[in-house]
Formats: C-alpha cells, sequence, structure tokens
C-alpha cells in the first residue's frame, strides 16, 4: 500500500473516530438531559395530582368517594399521561390504562422505566394519605417522544457522519496528495540519478519536514555527483598515467635493446663498444631513477608517517650548504633566507620537497643564474619560496606541472635525467602534511614555487 493511501485512511479514521465519539457522546447527553426533564415533568404531574385528591378530601371529610374519581378523570387531560389507578386497601376506587400487575407496591413513592408493546412508560407509584385508609395512586406517562427523538438524531447523526465522511475523505485525499506530491518528485529524482542523469535535483519550494528532505537529497546529489567525477578524473589520470609510464619505458628499453643487439651481433672498435655501453648505462640508471620514484610514491601512501616538531631554518640551511659547492660547479649561485620556525614534519621526507625544488630550479637555468629560497612565518604558516631566473614556464603548464610523467620541455628534461614524477612527489608528499604547493611562473622571468605548512605556537 502506497504512503499516500496509507496517510488517506488514518486520516479518514480519525476523523470517524472523532465524529463519531463525539457525536455518540453529544446524542447520549442530550437524551439523558431530555429524559430528565421528562421525568421532572411527570413527578411534578404527579404531585399536582395528590394535591387535588387531599384538597377534595379535607374540604369535606364526608365526600363520596365518586368527587375523588371526578377530580382525577378531570385532571386526565396530559397526552403523555395514558394510565392512573386509585385504590384503597386493594380495592380499585379509579382505574384507567393501568393493569393489576403494575399496582405490586408497598413504597409510599417509587418511580420507575419500562417498555410495554414499544411503548416506553414511566411510572410512578405513591400513597395518599387520609382520614380514613390511605389511598394508593399509581400513574403512568408515556415518554416515548423522547426515545423517539434519540432515534431520529441518530438517523440524522448517521446520514451526516456519511456526508461527512465523503468530504473528509475528499479533503483528506486532495491533503495527502499534496502532501505526498514532494515526495513522488524525490522518487523521480532517484530514479533519474539511477538512469546516469546526474545533473536532476528536487529543488524543494517548502521548508517543512518534506522539503528539508528534498535539501538532504539535493546535497546528496551534489556530493555524488562531485564523487562520480572524481572518480572518472582519477580514472583518466590513471589512464594518462599508465600511457605515460609505457610511453617512459618504451624508449629507453628500445635503445638498452638496439645497443644490447648491436654489441651482441656485430664486432665494434673499443670506442664504439664504449660508446653503446656507456649509452645503456645512462638508459638503465633512468629506468632505475623511475623504479625507485615509483617506488617512494607507492611505499609513502602505505607507510605510516611520523611527525616531529623540527626546526625549518636548520632543515634547510644545512641543505643548502651541501648543495651549494655542486650548483656552484654548474655556474648557479644557490642563497638561502630563512626565519626560525617548529614546523610539525617528517625531516627526511621534506628534505625530499626542497630537494626536488631545487633540483628543478636547476634544470630550469641553461648557462648558470640564480637560485634563491626563503622561509618566513606568515598568519600563523610556514611559507618557503625557491625563486630561479631560469626559462619559466607558459600560463597552461602550471595547470599540469604536477601530474606524473608531465614535463614542460620533454627533451630538455630527458637530457638532464628527469623522470616527470619529481613534482608529483612533492605534492603528494605536502598533501600528507596538510599543506599547500602553488606556483607562478612567466616564460622568460623565471619561477616561484610556494609551500606552506602548518607553524607550531611557541
Amino acid at each position: 500500500m502506497r504512503f499516500r493511501q496509507k496517510m488517506l485512511l488514518v486520516m479518514v479514521w480519525l476523523l470517524t473516530l472523532s465524529y463519531g465519539v463525539g457525536g455518540i457522546l453529544l446524542i447520549r447527553q442530550n437524551f439523558r438531559s431530555s429524559l430528565e426533564q421528562y421525568e421532572n415533568n411527570c413527578v411534578e404531574s404527579y404531585e399536582m395530582l395528590i394535591q387535588s385528591v387531599q384538597l377534595v378530601n379535607f374540604v369535606d371529610i364526608q365526600q363520596d368517594i365518586s368527587s375523588i374519581s371526578t377530580t382525577l378523570e378531570r385532571m386526565n387531560t396530559s397526552e403523555s399521561l395514558i394510565g392512573i389507578s386509585l385504590t384503597r386497601g386493594g380495592i380499585g376506587l379509579y382505574q384507567i390504562g393501568v393493569s393489576k400487575a403494575d399496582l405490586d407496591t408497598e413504597s409510599e413513592f417509587e418511580s420507575f422505566l419500562y417498555t410495554r408493546d414499544s411503548i416506553h412508560i414511566y411510572q410512578i407509584n405513591g400513597i395518599i394519605k387520609t382520614n380514613d385508609k390511605p389511598l394508593e395512586l399509581v400513574v403512568m406517562y408515556d415518554i416515548s417522544p423522547v426515545y423517539q427523538a434519540r432515534d431520529e438524531q441518530i438517523k440524522m447523526y448517521h446520514q451526516v457522519l456519511l456526508v461527512l465522511i465523503l468530504l473528509g475523505g475528499s479533503a483528506a485525499w486532495l491533503t495527502s496528495y499534496f502532501m505526498t506530491k514532494p515526495l513522488n518528485k524525490v522518487s523521480r529524482t532517484a530514479k533519474a540519478l539511477a538512469s546516469g542523469q546526474l545533473g536532476s535535483r528536487v529543488n524543494p519550494k517548502s521548508q517543512d519536514e518534506i522539503g528539508q528532505l528534498g535539501s538532504d537529497f539535493d546535497n546528496m546529489a551534489d556530493r555524488l555527483s562531485d564523487s562520480i567525477n572524481e572518480l572518472k578524473l582519477s580514472m583518466e589520470h590513471q589512464e594518462r598515467f599508465m600511457g605515460s609510464f609505457a610511453h617512459e619505458l618504451k624508449t629507453p628499453m628500445t635503445s638498452i635493446i638496439g645497443y644490447a643487439d648491436l654489441l651482441r651481433s656485430q664486432a665494434l672498435s673499443g670506442e664504439e663498444t664504449q660508446e653503446a655501453a656507456n649509452y645503456i648505462f645512462s638508459e638503465g640508471k633512468r629506468l632505475e631513477s623511475l623504479s625507485l620514484k615509483l617506488l617512494d610514491l607507492l611505499m609513502m601512501k602505505k607507510q605510516d608517517i611520523s611527525f616531529v616538531p623540527t626546526d625549518m631554518k636548520s632543515l634547510i640551511e644545512n641543505l643548502t650548504f651541501h648543495l651549494q659547492p655542486v650548483y656552484r660547479k654548474n655556474g648557479i649561485v644557490l642563497q638561502s633566507r630563512v626565519e626560525p620556525a617548529l614546523c610539525m614534519v617528517e625531516p627526511d621526507l621534506f628534505k625530499s620537497v626542497i630537494t626536488n625544488l631545487l633540483d628543478n630550479a636547476r634544470k630550469a637555468l641553461d648557462h648558470g643564474g640564480n637560485i634563491m629560497i626563503m622561509g618566513e612565518s606568515v598568519n600563523g604558516n610556514y611559507r618557503i619560496r625557491v625563486f630561479d631566473n631560469g626559462r619559466g614556464m607558459p600560463e597552461e603548464a602550471i595547470k599540469h606541472i604536477t601530474e606524473a610523467f608531465y614535463r614542460v620541455d620533454k627533451s630538455r628534461s630527458r637530457a638532464q635525467g628527469g623522470v616527470g614524477l619529481g613534482l608529483n612527489l612533492c605534492k603528494e608528499i605536502i598533501d600528507l602534511h596538510n599543506g599547500t604547493i602553488s606556483f607562478a611562473s612567466r616564460e622568460g622571468n623565471g619561477t616561484c614555487v610556494t609551500v606552506t605548512v602548518k607553524e607550531l605556537a611557541v
């Protein structure tokens, strides 16, 4: 059963129950009030009869009983009064509409209700004290109009209840329809998403619970869409990675196989043999470097990293001090200007970041130049910047610079021993430290690489 149908049945059931109980209680209370009023009227009429009989007896004690009977007959004008019996010592003095079975009483006054031949009767029995023997007066009243009024009210109530159920059911159906309409939209949106229409949204217009459900559903759909897009990008990156990796292997492997076959199949001079061996060695070293970089990436993602408080000034200055002689041989001036600060880092990994950044800066300098590394505290973070005055990069290259195997100038990178994984490794390490890395460059004007990590409060 659909939720809309359940809601309709519940609303109709509650309407019927509330109106049914309320109507029954109202009719019952009205019936009791009418019955009580009728009984009071009957008691008043009975008391008037008693007073009339006593008055006649008081005026003329010796008066014949026929005078009392005449008085009772004259007062028998009420439509509801259907029986009167006056007896003395079991002898009937006056009797209309009363059977012998109705005269069984010993109380001075009693009243009771009963039904006879579909007639509802209210009977009052009582004793009238006189100068002689007491008189027994029995009066019977027809109170059927009270029950008839109740039956008519019940009949009318059933008719009204039927109409009310029809009208209330129609109103309940419309209410349930409009209240569950947003749920149908959520269902349609879910089916559309399941069929691949990732742009489908509920876009609720109400602010109630169902509207909130629609908003939450849209938020979930947004996150799902983002996750799917990220998964697609990841798959595209993986495909590019595999393609680039295969291409990186193909070139050196072709050269190694070619020179190895040349050495095996032909008699070469000593100089030619040395040249072939050197080429095989250089290409083998490049493959070794590639495998080591890939191994670093894989191991870094799997191992647990231990971060320790590290003095960034000492780490950077010690690293640049040991690299300066190597860079000086290539005509490159390496300088550092760093402020002291403590950061939670893994020292060896962070040294690898600095080393890769400096190495990329070195490769950008064709005929010597300057490299400056700066470190400073900025708004609770430690910012490291590496400047060079090399050839720079086009703006389009900056978007892909951290992708695996990406090279701005592929021919120069291979000649300089690059495998295109250095900056990708740097980015992975910086992400592990919850830091950021960014690039600013212009062709012919050098490059600035900025790394930011959280600084420890001292």
